[in-house]
């Protein structure tokens, strides 16, 4: 029988003080990921494991036998019924200020402690040398041993969205009190790190998404004047590769290969500066992106990409500010039904309106010139316009849709079911239906005069919103009846 070896961790203990709790996570965490990464390197270099080796994630668990007394305004920090709640955690050094937050407000509107200690989740090898520089896990076979063998390995079973999407299961009464589990979190920043080409560390609270590379060297030129005015609040600029400036006039060298979905950051040192993701064309992108960002528990992401405008009276470059949208874009169909409606929020509209009448210098009617509310299509096939258009067109008059991509409805609904913030403002680059077509001396006509233009309206409603109190932002239109206590 093979003896499994694992770290002399301490015994759970309750906490009342959230800054000790997190502090028992880091702890607990650091230690399980650092007996896995000195069992990998022994075994990588005496090439026979002597056993099996195992740590576990860290967890957080509250036992509570009364309904609590809160806000009722309060859509989050509260478990919705007695019983037994907790959740597994990873990389609680990256997640301290979300943690402290977050603990704090369970404690303090139940009256009771929460206990941090191991959990029963083991953590993947793979997870934990994750932030080693100087580990990499073998493909299979590689290493001259069975890797399974000698370390746990990513779990299927503990990876998914069970819980977003309230399929779970509570296994011995346990209530989640978080929407992922551990794994599902480190599998997410995995993938981060290879589709954006930039860490975790880097990622702002508030993320914008565009489907166009022209936004990038916009949002690079906001950045460096931010970094030249002392007096703006950020503080550094990220780039693909990890490349970190603080000086406005510090060069940075074009990557030889962009990656997947080039990402960059603007930040500020409490983190509620602003991401810009370029997830290029498509709503497969879309998912995969707002996929992964979620488990960073995003204050609020915003669409700023390009649409066809389905109206006569729209001229190229006018905005569409989304009410609504009209989902055919079917890769979250299994996730979340085409017959749940995504709201719009109040407070995101209200942000993005206001940011178009300052930027433009427009307001009350003259607003209506340039920007139109209502519902954006979002559908799967780019050419659509190359089928008989008789049954999309149709559908597209009766839905009283206005504009047309393939990105914002997906971007809306995951955030809607990740309950992440969410809003879409569009600008019109071309009008197939009127016979104005994405041709290439007219869009770059259109790039010149309103990326720039556009782009400082988004960033503005991202500054505004961050000015909001989070429990206002948060809406209780994402949450469930059964909602679990994190946000």
């Amino acid at each position: 029988m093979t003896t499994i070896k694992t770290p002399n961790a301490p015994e759970p203990e309750r906490f009342t003080d959230a800054d000790a709790a997190v502090a028992r996570l880091e702890e607990l965490y650091k230690q399980a990921t650092d007996f896995l990464c000195q069992k990998f390197s022994e075994t990588m270099a005496n090439g026979t494991p002597k056993g099996r080796y195992r740590a576990f994630y860290p967890e957080i668990r509250i036992a509570t036998s009364s309904y609590a007394q809160v806000d009722s305004r309060l859509s989050y920090g509260h478990v919705s019924n007695p019983g037994s709640h907790a959740t597994t955690v990873t990389r609680p050094d990256l997640f301290r200020a979300y943690l402290t937050q977050q603990i704090a407000l369970l404690i303090r509107n139940h009256g009771q402690p929460v206990t941090i200690g191991p959990s029963t989740t083991p953590i993947p090898v793979h997870f934990a040398v994750a932030n080693n520089p100087d580990l990499v896990v073998p493909q299979e076979g590689a290493a001259g041993f069975t890797l399974r063998d000698a370390f746990d390995v990513p779990d299927l079973s503990t990876t998914n969205d069970d819980i977003v999407n309230g399929t779970n299961s509570e296994e011995d009464d346990t209530g989640p009190l978080s929407l992922f589990t551990a794994q599902r979190v480190d599998y997410s920043l995995a993938r981060l790190a290879h589709y954006t080409a930039t860490a975790a560390e880097h990622f702002q609270n508030h993320v914008l998404f565009t489907n166009y590379q022209f936004y990038v060297s916009e949002f690079e030129a906001y950045a460096r004047a931010q970094l030249a005015d002392p007096d703006s609040g950020y503080t550094s600029f990220v780039s693909t590769g990890n490349v970190e400036i603080t000086n406005a006039e510090t060069e940075i060298e074009a990557p030889l290969k962009l990656p997947q979905m080039p990402t960059y950051h603007l930040k500020r040192e409490d983190g509620s500066g602003i991401t810009l993701v370029n997830i290029g064309v498509g709503p497969s992108n879309a998912k995969t992106a707002t996929d992964h960002i979620a488990v960073l528990r995003p204050h609020a992401w915003l669409m700023v990409g390009h649409c066809a405008g389905l109206r006569n009276t729209q001229a190229l470059g006018d905005f569409v500010l989304a009410h609504a949208y009209l989902r055919e874009d079917h890769v979250l169909d299994d996730d979340l039904p085409v017959w749940v409606p995504i709201p719009a929020l109040a407070e995101i509209q209200i942000a993005l309106e206001q940011a178009v009448a300052e930027i433009t210098e427009l307001s009350g009617y003259d607003l209506k010139r340039i920007m139109r509310t209502g519902t954006v299509a979002t559908i799967d096939n780019r050419n659509w316009e190359l089928r008989d258009q008789s049954g999309p067109v149709q559908r597209l008059s009766q839905s009283r849709a206005i504009a047309l991509d393939m990105e914002s409805a997906t971007i809306a609904a995951n955030g809607y079911r990740f309950r992440v913030p969410y809003g879409t403002l569009l600008c019109v680059s071309d009008k197939p239906l009127h016979g104005e077509l994405k041709l290439p001396g007219m869009a770059s006509a259109f790039y010149t005069t309103q990326v720039s233009r556009h782009l400082r309206i988004g960033i503005r409603a991202m500054e505004a919103l961050r000015g909001m109190p989070l429990e206002r932002l948060h809406s209780r239109k994402l949450r469930s009846f059964d909602e679990t206590a994190f946000l």
